[in-house]
């Protein structure tokens, strides 16, 4: 468990840098927290109870311990990840490209769904932000009109950006939004909505089923939209790509919308292939959402360990580089 201590202490070093703000006993918490995490690699209680390095013997008063830290309500998931994801978004940001963020959702339990915005980082993403609620249904668009609201400030001025959603997100409120914002955007939309252009009334998968490859201007649904719509139908795919854009619409430009799947390794990592977070008996979403942000914190732990280890320690190919 020194191990375990080490890293507590180097991660608290690092909070202290990011969050001066935040009381000293809930950046050492949260960060012996993230340390047995990386190490037990298990979003069960009971397992973080049995890995945490605390003096109390019995392993209930550990997980009494976990418990009071997840249910303190001073430990806002957003306010703590804000300049974790800040610092992110801002190296993103300078890289002469637009910053791709993903807005997506999955399943925590049979009770629980979260609502995830993350930023496409090299083929994966990271989280930035997200919302837990007691649902077993889609997230509403006031969820996430919230979340990408919060987003905004984290933003370099001027940052370029485009927004990817699947198809449960490829509404007109969405839509509006990001062109209120400037925002391009990668929509995946369902077969079923109506499109109107200025001769004619079809659905959206009317037109993948005529081959129309490409829309401009057109309105989406009753709520009339304007938009741009891309097609894509590749053999291998069982359904086309039917992507809304502000781009003009063109096979490459409608292809942008691959970059959405980085965000499936994120919620694997999170999940079964990761830390299990399905494994935990939490009932209440705001102690969800902070057993979330341990974990979030966790993988920020891991790729800036990564990204120093790969700088000091190079491989024989990239030192030739």
């Amino acid at each position: 468990m020194d191990g375990i201590r080490g890293l507590a202490e180097g991660i608290a070093e690092e909070f202290g840098r990011l969050l001066p703000k935040q009381r000293k006993t809930q950046r050492t918490n949260l960060s012996l927290l993230v340390a047995t995490m990386l190490d037990v690699r298990s979003a069960n209680l009971m397992d973080l109870a049995a890995g945490l390095p605390r003096d109390a013997d019995r392993i209930d008063m550990r997980y009494q311990w976990i418990s009071r830290v997840l249910m303190n309500p001073l430990i806002d998931p957003a306010a703590v990840m804000a300049p974790f994801a800040r610092e992110v978004l801002c190296r993103l940001a300078g890289e002469d490209q637009p910053l791709v963020l993903i807005l997506d959702q999955s399943k925590l339990s049979d009770r629980h769904q979260v609502l995830m915005l993350a930023v496409r980082y090299g083929d994966r993403a990271l989280p930035v932000l997200w919302r837990v609620e007691a649902t077993e249904g889609a997230i509403g668009f006031a969820v996430q009109k919230a979340l990408l609201d919060a987003v905004v400030p984290l933003l370099p001025d001027g940052t370029e950006v485009c927004l990817m959603a699947d198809r449960f997100y490829g509404t007109a409120d969405l839509i509006s939004w990001c062109q209120d914002r400037g925002w391009d955007y990668r929509l995946r939309l369902k077969g079923t909505l109506v499109v109107r252009d200025a001769e004619d009334r079809m659905t959206t998968g009317q037109l993948a089923k005529d081959r129309v490859f490409a829309l401009e201007n057109v309105h989406l649904t009753a709520r009339k939209a304007t938009t741009n719509i891309g097609v894509i139908h590749d053999p291998e795919h069982a359904e086309p790509w039917i992507i809304a854009m502000s781009a003009t619409p063109g096979y490459l430009k409608t292809l942008d919308y691959s970059a959405r799947w980085a965000i499936e390794p994120m919620f694997s990592d999170f999940k079964s292939r990761g830390f299990g977070v399905e494994d935990t008996q939490i009932q209440h979403p705001d102690r969800l959402a902070r057993l979330l942000l341990v974990m979030a914190l966790a993988i920020y732990t891991a790729v800036s360990t990564g990204q120093w280890d790969a700088k000091t320690n190079p491989t024989p190919a990239e030192k030739k580089m």
